[in-house]
C-alpha cells in the first residue's frame, strides 16, 4: 500500500466518524477519531478519556481483563487454573486504573482487531510521541498489533523511543511474501469444498447495498453470538462506508436464493493483509463448511498477491493445520511522562502479563 493509499484510507476513516457519533459505526465503541502525520504516513488516531469502559479496540482494561475473563469459559476442564486466573484478573482492575492505561491516544488505530504496523523511523516515532504528550499530558500513547514474527525491528525502535511492550495475544501468520507455503491437506480440501459448494463467489464490485445489512447479521452470528459481545459491534452503515471508502474490501458467497451465506472483509497495509470481519449463516449445519470456504478465499488471496496474511487470534488448531505460524502480539505503551505511581502500576501490569500471561497464551494457544 502506497503513501497515497494510506492517506486516502485515513481520510476516509476520519470522514466516516466525523459525520456521526462513533456508536453509529461501531455500536459498543465511544471514541474520538482524528489523524496525525508520522513521518511519511498520515495515520488514524483515536483519543479516549478513560472515564468509562468501551470496546477493547480503545480500552486496555476491556482487552486485558473483561475479554480475558470471558475467555476463561474455555478452561472448563481446568477449574482450579480458571479460578486462580479469574482472581488475578480481578486484581488487574485497580492496577490498570492506577496506571491510567484507558486514558490513551492510540496511533494507527484503524478500529480493527489487528492494525498492521507501517514502517516508522525512530526520529518520526519520537517526534510524534513527544507532540502527543505535550498536547495530551494526562494520556498514555499506544500502538496495538506489533508482533514478534514481522515487527522485530519495529519493536526495538519502540523500545529505544521509551515505549514498553505489553503482551496481548497469540496470533497466526501465513507468509506468502517470498516462497509460498506448500498447500496442506486441509487447505486443499477447503478449496475443493468451495468449488463444489454451489455458492457463487461475490467480488467486491458485485456487492449490493442490501448485502451489507446481511453482512452485519452474518458477522453477528459468528463474532458476537458465538464468540463474545465484547468484540467490535460493526454496523451495516460502517461496513458499507468502509467498503465504499476503500478501507476494507468485502467479498462474499451467495446462495441460490440470492442471499449472502458468507462474508469476509480484507484490510491491506503494505504487504500485510488481515480479515477483520468474517461471518456466515449459523442456521446452516456446521458440515456446510462456510468458515472453511471463507478461509480458502483468504489463503487464495494471500497466495495470489504474495502477501503476509495475519490470521489474527482464535481457532488455533484450524489455522495451524492450514499453515499458520504462531506469533505473540504486543501493545506498545508510552507513559514516561506520568507520575511514578502510575508508571509503577503500569510496570506491575506488564510484569504480570509477561510472567503469567505469555505462558498461558502459549500453553492454551489463545
Amino acid at each position: 500500500m502506497t503513501e497515497i493509499e494510506i492517506t486516502a484510507k485515513t481520510l476516509s476513516l476520519c470522514e466516516l466518524f466525523r459525520s456521526a457519533p462513533s456508536e453509529n459505526a461501531i455500536s459498543n465503541l465511544s471514541t474520538q477519531v482524528g489523524q496525525r502525520q508520522i513521518g511519511p504516513h498520515l495515520l488514524p488516531v483515536t483519543t479516549n478519556s478513560g472515564l468509562k469502559p468501551t470496546c477493547y479496540l480503545c480500552c486496555p482494561s476491556v482487552a486485558y481483563i473483561d475479554y480475558a475473563r470471558d475467555e476463561l469459559r474455555h478452561f472448563s476442564e481446568h477449574r482450579l487454573l480458571s479460578t486462580v486466573l479469574d482472581g488475578l484478573l480481578k486484581l488487574g482492575y485497580p492496577l490498570i486504573r492506577a496506571a491510567g492505561l484507558d486514558r490513551q491516544v492510540q496511533i494507527n488505530n484503524w478500529l480493527l482487531a489487528t492494525n498492521p504496523i507501517p514502517d516508522v523511523t525512530f526520529e518520526a516515532l519520537l517526534a510524534a510521541t513527544q507532540a502527543i504528550v505535550q498536547q495530551h499530558p494526562a494520556h498514555v500513547v499506544a500502538w496495538r498489533s506489533l508482533n514478534d514474527f514481522c515487527d522485530r525491528a519495529a519493536m526495538q525502535i519502540f523500545r529505544e523511543a521509551g515505549y514498553r511492550l505489553y503482551p496481548a495475544r497469540q496470533i497466526y501468520m501465513f507468509d506468502c511474501r517470498n516462497a509460498e507455503p506448500k498447500p496442506g491437506r486441509d487447505e486443499k480440501r477447503d478449496r475443493a469444498l468451495l468449488d463444489d459448494s454451489g455458492l457463487a463467489s461475490v467480488a467486491p464490485a458485485e456487492l449490493r447495498d442490501d448485502d451489507f445489512v446481511r453482512a452485519q447479521t452474518l458477522y453477528q452470528y459468528l463474532y458476537l453470538e458465538k464468540y463474545t459481545w465484547l468484540n467490535p459491534q460493526y454496523t451495516a452503515a460502517f461496513m458499507k462506508a468502509a467498503h465504499g471508502g476503500g478501507i476494507l474490501e468485502f467479498q462474499g458467497l451467495r446462495a441460490a436464493d440470492g442471499q449472502l451465506a458468507g462474508v469476509i472483509a480484507f484490510f491491506d497495509s503494505g504487504r500485510t493483509m488481515t480479515a477483520p470481519i468474517v461471518g456466515y449463516d449459523a442456521t446452516l449445519p456446521q458440515e456446510a463448511g462456510l468458515y472453511r470456504m471463507l478461509m480458502a478465499l483468504a489463503l487464495k488471496r494471500a497466495r495470489e498477491r504474495k502477501m503476509l496474511f495475519n490470521m489474527s487470534a482464535g481457532a488455533a488448531a484450524f489455522k495451524r493445520n492450514r499453515g499458520g505460524v504462531a506469533a505473540l502480539e504486543y501493545t506498545a505503551i508510552y507513559n514516561a511522562h506520568h507520575a511514578p505511581t502510575a508508571r509503577l502500576a503500569a510496570s506491575a501490569v506488564r510484569i504480570i502479563l509477561q510472567r503469567a500471561g505469555i505462558p498461558v497464551l502459549r500453553s492454551f494457544e489463545l
